[in-house]
């Protein structure tokens, strides 16, 4: 058992390293977004090698993940984004609406043409809070398993395939502006600022956590920084390797959720859910030009809040190409609240359904 754990422990670290060094190289060749995809790749691919076996990734990796990107997000985040957003309502609801619906709509097909019930398809190509959806479709009488399944494989799609292609596009930023708004403020040793950061963010997660809201580790971490951005009378000075840091171990634990073992069972459903994110992907590519055409929102910005979920991802893609991560976390968090305010409602009309034709 000790030395099972010992191999375990040396297989990871290996893999630490060997995507650690890959990343480096990326980055030195300037491929694209080369701390997050590179990191998702070489996870896929351990994961395919090991088949399920070992290829555990500890939860921490995504938790440091997730938080320090919501850290990064919050110290870009600018309140008048909030406030100018009401200027784009209309459009800002047509296109959260259309890509909801797509994606919806590929739900339905999945129900159509394979054998997994409709609640389970439906559950399973919702965009954004994945974990949330697969910890509430038990109780709604869905496969746990393959809406897990169909989320991931959305969720990893999405995340490998649109930062590459509007990396293309974009120019990325060498540096990061870390806490702009306080420049002209004194400034704290970095032990003390990391440990002022991992304290609110803890506390900014256990509060939102209490309040029952989906995404509680990203919104969490993101609230609080934002608050302490905002009056703590000192500057935040974070090194940008941090960030990379936190893109590596967020891509690792992400890339690990492919199990090719379990999805060799649902090879059907899994190819035709590939094709649906694909054409997906592509709708929504066009619903966020047009999203920069009616508003004249840059166009990294339009199409990164117009992917149907990845919101860490995209969040992540945003900071390293120079974005509005403010504007596109409006997007992705207004769509995602909508959907998950309509989701029980429409969850509880099938399991009414269902257990009126059981009976």
């Amino acid at each position: 058992m000790i030395l099972s754990h010992v191999r375990c422990g040396i297989e990871l670290s290996l893999l630490i390293v060997f995507a650690l060094i890959l990343a480096l190289i990326g980055d030195i060749f300037h491929l694209p977004i080369p701390w997050l995809l590179i990191p998702i790749v070489v996870s896929i691919i351990w994961s395919m090698v090991k088949n399920g076996h070992n290829s555990f990734i500890p939860k921490p990796f995504s938790i440091i993940g997730q938080g320090i990107t919501a850290v990064f997000t919050a110290s870009r985040f600018t309140p008048d984004v909030l406030t100018g957003s009401k200027d784009y309502f209309v459009p800002l609801i047509i296109c959260i609406v259309v890509t909801s619906l797509l994606s919806l709509f590929n739900g339905y097909l999945i129900y159509k043409f394979t054998d997994i019930d409709f609640t389970t398809s439906f559950l399973g190509c919702i965009p954004g809070a994945g974990h949330s959806l697969v910890a509430m479709s038990e109780d709604m009488g869905a496969d746990a398993i393959t809406v897990a399944i169909l989320q991931y494989l959305r969720i990893i799609m999405v995340s490998v395939i649109v930062p590459t292609i509007v990396s293309f596009f974009n120019t990325p930023v060498n540096q990061i502006n870390i806490m702009p708004h306080h420049q002209l403020l004194p400034s704290l040793p970095l032990p003390i600022n990391l440990l002022i950061l991992t304290l609110s963010t803890i506390f900014g997660v256990k509060i939102v956590n209490l309040l029952k809201i989906p995404s509680n580790l990203f919104l969490g971490a993101f609230i609080s920084s934002l608050l302490l951005f905002s009056f703590f009378p000192y500057e935040i000075i974070i090194p940008q390797s941090i960030f990379r840091g936190g893109l590596l171990l967020l891509g690792l634990s992400i890339g690990v959720k492919f199990e090719i073992h379990t999805m060799q069972k649902l090879f059907k459903a899994v190819f035709l859910e590939i094709i649906l994110v694909l054409i997906l992907i592509g709708t929504c590519f066009v619903a966020g030009y047009w999203f920069h055409l009616v508003t004249k929102i840059d166009t990294l910005t339009a199409i990164l809040g117009s992917t149907p979920g990845g919101l860490t991802a995209m969040m992540a893609t945003v900071i390293e190409l120079g974005g509005n991560s403010g504007f596109v976390l409006t997007m992705q968090m207004t769509r995602m609240l909508l959907i998950l305010l309509l989701t029980p409602i429409i969850g509880s009309y099938f399991i009414k359904k269902n257990n009126g034709d059981s009976i």
